[in-house]
């Protein structure tokens, strides 16, 4: 069921573990992919009715990427979120 943005992340994530990089994807938790998940949701939002606010899910996953910098060593950061990042 995924959308045309979330085909090329998955495409993108799966190329980067294979070709041997550590990926963590935020994403929702019903996400497929190799790397390490990180959701902050169990399913994809566009799909869940009970999302009344897809853009506060968005927010509450950036504090997340940013608590994650703080704790973490990421090399690169890499987001499909239009202009909120």
């Amino acid at each position: 069921l995924y959308g045309g943005t979330e085909r090329v992340v998955h495409w993108l994530t799966e190329e980067l573990v294979t070709l041997g990089h550590e990926v963590t994807l935020f994403a929702s938790g019903d996400s497929r992919t190799s790397a390490k998940l990180d959701a902050t949701w169990p399913k994809a939002l566009r799909l869940d009715g009970s999302v009344r606010d897809p853009n506060a899910l968005h927010m509450v996953m950036l504090e997340r990427v940013r608590q994650k910098c703080d704790d973490e060593e990421f090399d690169f950061l890499h987001f499909h979120l239009d202009y909120y990042p």
